[in-house]
Parts: structure tokens; sequence; C-alpha cells
């Protein structure tokens, strides 16, 4: 904070001084409801903010020279974010998977019961870890391909912090029993409105700093991540489009009904697997692998065709989720056909990324990190074969509503999404803190194959599982009654859910590991790895100062 003008500081205090009031009003309106609740809450969020804000505003002016350097304080305090975001997601979702296994784990309590955080889980790993995440690496990225400052110091804070408020917000009242009860978008009509106003912000601010680019061409991560930005805020609106019961209640009800508010959350759904978990991820894949790897990436015009492929096939393909329902034939038909195309732009770019690595195998033989960012691409690869096959629709009579979605789901987001987020971290955080390398290779290392080790023996129990409860669930006998009763396939599939809560363990003490690197290597002494001047916006270098090559 001490970096922004007494003008930036007045207009902060002027936001939170808004903000604050706005959550005295939710609390004074809302009384005995959740409403009032999360309004204590946005009142508590902003004067804790305010006092931060407020405590350096009587210190020295910050300095010009500040804007010759590139802005990471955003980037550093988002890296912090994550982690946390990362811990306390994923060790939900150990808890949530123990629960499957020994239910008296809710302890019968209605806040800690399986349908509550079941969405706490999701919404910490996918918004809280994966949000923090993109928006962390978005800053860091599109200032080094740009060659440019971010386009102001107020606005990356308000994102920031603006976003991580959304979450509280919204895990809370999952907690406590409100939900909108739609997939990925459960939070209630009051924390949409805000999310919307900060995805406008982070929008307005990305399009600023590339208009300010030092660097012609727009490098290709910063295609993705403007995908990942403008269309999930076109996705979230029209999803979440509802009337409150009143404005002193968190309860409100969609303007949707009945198959067409199905086919709307699935449009938003798989497309926020799209855009949010692909697009995004595929950004810090398209910028850290070639960084790590020290190669260009392996065909520029393969990721500019991947990314027009998967813009345009992923957002027809949200129908396959509604195989078999209410939803008209030919949507289903379109549904499938659009989710089959799309392997070969998805293809493209796992077959880019890892062709980018040749002549430099050696190095993911030695370097974890660079490992991860590798299996990513793998997982990636697979993930994206296995959604196409699924969405066919005789295998998706067989796997819907059984485990395989689950493990299907989880090879995305713990072999794909997690893997990249964890090997870009270990590519920006040295880089970022100016520190020659990571704390602890060996830690790095001890993390990789946590994490791989987790990840494969929780999608292999969910394969074996959901097989095992598709066939069950459609075995009759020659008279045509079913063979097995539902409780008969929660018998067999109880080995199955105690080695998924293992296998998400492993992954939750990988996660800890990182975090307890990463602190590690902040508190270790600079050892800057660069000169200054070869990491600064182009038109601030100092005359005589080297100039970057277009990886940097």
């Amino acid at each position: 904070m001490g970096q922004l003008t007494t003008g930036e500081r007045d207009f902060g205090a002027i936001i939170l001084i808004v903000l604050a009031i706005i959550g005295i009003a939710m609390a004074a309106a809302g009384r005995s409801d959740v409403l009032g609740i999360h309004g204590a809450m946005v009142l508590l969020y902003s004067l804790a903010l305010l006092f931060v804000l407020l405590s350096g505003a009587f210190g020295t002016p910050p300095s010009p020279a500040r804007l010759t350097r590139y802005y990471d304080d955003p980037i550093k305090i988002g890296v912090g974010l994550t982690l946390f975001w990362a811990i306390f997601g994923m060790f939900i979702g150990v808890w949530a998977a123990a629960q499957l296994a020994w239910p008296s784990l809710n302890f019968d309590t209605s806040w800690a019961s399986f349908g509550r955080i079941r969405p706490a889980h999701t919404s910490g790993v996918i918004f809280g870890f994966g949000g923090n995440a993109l928006i962390t690496t978005s800053f860091h990225v599109v200032q080094r391909t740009s060659r440019a400052r971010l386009a102001d110091q107020l606005s990356p804070w308000i994102v920031l912090f603006g976003f991580n408020l959304f979450c509280l917000i919204a895990i809370s009242g999952y907690f406590l029993g409100v939900t909108q009860s739609k997939e990925y978008a459960e939070a209630e009509w009051y924390a949409d409105i805000w999310l919307v106003i900060v995805w406008v912000t982070y929008f307005v601010l990305y399009v600023r700093t590339l208009a300010r680019r030092k660097e012609p061409h727009i490098y290709v991560a910063n295609w993705y991540y403007m995908a990942f930005i403008l269309v999930v805020a076109i996705l979230h609106i029209v999803n979440n489009l509802a009337v409150p019961l009143s404005f002193a209640h968190a309860k409100s009800y969609t303007i949707w009904a009945g198959v067409q508010d199905s086919m709307v959350q699935w449009w938003y759904g798989h497309n926020a697997v799209a855009f949010f978990l692909t697009a995004g991820f595929l950004a810090m894949l398209y910028y850290y692998l070639p960084k790590r790897a020290e190669r260009p990436i392996f065909s520029y015009r393969l990721s500019i065709l991947s990314f027009w492929g998967i813009t345009f096939f992923y957002m027809w393909a949200g129908s396959h989720h509604l195989h078999y329902t209410a939803l008209p034939h030919w949507v289903q038909n379109l549904g499938m056909t659009f989710s089959v195309m799309l392997l070969v732009p998805s293809w493209a770019s796992a077959g880019n990324a890892l062709l980018t690595l040749n002549g430099a195998w050696h190095k993911v033989r030695d370097d974890a990190t660079l490992r991860f960012i590798m299996m990513a691409a793998f997982f990636y690869g697979l993930s994206t074969f296995e959604g196409s096959f699924l969405a066919i629709r005789p295998v998706n009579a067989l796997s819907h509503y059984t485990d395989w979605t689950v493990g299907h789901v989880h090879a995305g987001a713990l072999g794909w999404v997690a893997m990249i987020t964890f090997g870009s971290l270990y590519t920006l955080v040295p880089a970022i803190w100016k520190r020659e390398r990571m704390y602890s290779a060996v830690l790095v290392e001890v993390h990789f194959w946590l994490a791989l080790a987790g990840t494969l023996i929780y999608v292999f129990a969910m394969w074996n599982s959901g097989i095992i409860q598709g066939l069950m669930w459609r075995t009759y006998s020659p008279d045509n009654t079913l063979v097995y009763s539902f409780v008969d396939t929660l018998l067999a599939m109880y080995p199955y859910y105690i080695a998924r809560a293992f296998g998400g363990l492993l992954f939750l003490i990988g996660a800890m590991v990182a975090a307890y690197n990463i602190w590690m290597t902040v508190r270790s002494p600079v050892t800057a790895v660069l000169p200054l001047d070869e990491d600064l916006p182009v038109d601030e270098r100092p005359i005589g100062g080297a100039t970057p090559t277009p990886a940097e």
C-alpha cells in the first residue's frame, strides 16, 4: 500500500467506506437472515482493509521511480491467497471424500453435512485456488509479454481483494445453508452482483494494460486470458439472472424455468470448465512452459488454431450433460457432436506443449518444476480425450451419474489445473522475489511425487468405482427386475471411497509442502538472477540497458 499515491489512497478509502455502508445496510435489512451475517462480514472486511490502507497514509510519499518497474506487489499477495485457498479447498475436499466412507464425520451437524461442504470444496478449489492463480499469473504474464506496467495501481487491488470477498461470502453461505443449487454457481444474488463489478474492473484493467503495450504483438497467452475473462463474465451474468425473495433475504429464484434452466446451467457449467479451467490455464502453459524449458513454443500457428477451435467448439458442448433428459434430442446431438470435434483443438494444445519439450527432455528428468508442467499437459490431453469419449450417448448411458464422471473431473482438476498451477508458481516465485531458485529442490520433487501418486490413486479408484456402479445399476434378472439394490452398490463402492480419500490426502499434503517451500523461498536472502534492467518495462529501460528476448 506504500506505493499508492495520496489520490489513489483517497479513492480506495472512498470505495471501502461505500462498501462498509453497504455492509451495514445488508446487516440491518437481513437481521436474523443469512444476508445479515454476510452484511456484517462485508463491514468487517471493508474496515480491515481501510485500516491497512490508512495505516500508511501519513508516511513518505511513494517514489516516482516505482513507475519504472513492473507492478508486482499484487502478484505477491496473490501467490499467498492462492496457496491459502489451495489448502482450504483441498482440506474440505478430503473431508467430504472421507464422509462418503465414514458418514459420522459430519458430527451430526447441519453445517458439516456433505451437501454443504461439497460446494464449499468445489468453490474453494475452483474459484479460491484456481481463480486467484489465474488473476495472479495474468498480472505477471500481461506485464512481461506487453513490456508495460499494469495500467494503474488501484485496480489490481480492487480485483484481488474484491474477488476474495466474493469467495468468502459464497463459501460461508454454503456452510450456512444458502445456495442456488446450481453447479459451480451456488452463490446467491448479492454475491453474484458483487462479482460482476469486480470482473468488469478486471476486464477493463487487462484491456488498458494491453493497450499500453510496447510490444506490437499480443502474445498468445494473453488471447487465452482475455477469452477467460470475457466469456466467464457472459456465462456468469446469463446463468445467474434471478429475482430475490426480497432485498432483506438471501434467497432468490432463477428467471429460467424447467428444461431451459437445465440448458442454461450446463451451457454455463461446461463453459466454466472451458474458459475458467481450460483457457486461463492454457495461458499459463503457453507462457511458463517455454520460460522453464528455455525453448520457443513448438508452433505458434498451432496455438492460434487451437485457440479458435476451443473458443468455438466448447461453446456448444454443454448439452452432453443432459443426455436422456427432456432436452430436445437435436440439442443433445449438437452437444455430443461438438464434444467429439473438440478433441482436435484440445489435442493440438497438448501436442504443441509436449513437442515444445523436444531437445529439453533432459531438463524434464532433472527439473521437477518442468515435470509438473509436462505432466499437466499429459493430463490435459488425457482428460480431454476422456471428455469427448464420455459425451457419446451410449457411453454416457453407462457413465453418467456414476463416479466415473468424478474421476474424469479430477483427472482434469488435479492432473491438469493443479499441476500447471504449481509448475507456474514454482517458476514465478523465484523470479518475482529475485531468488536464484526455490528454497528446496528436494521439496519440489517430494511435492511432485505426492501430487502424481495422489492423482493416480484418486482417478483410478473413481474409474473402477464408476464403471462398477454403472454396470450394477443396469444389471437385470431374466424376469426384468434389478439384480442389485442401491445399498448393494454402496457396499461395492466402499473400498474405492477409502482409496479416494487417501489419494486426496496425498495431494493435500503436497500442497502444504508447496506452501512451506514457497514461504521459505520468500524468506531467504535476495539473490538477483538477472541484472535489474533486464526485468523493466521497455520504455523505462535505462540507457544502454539490455533488451530482453520475446520470451522474457
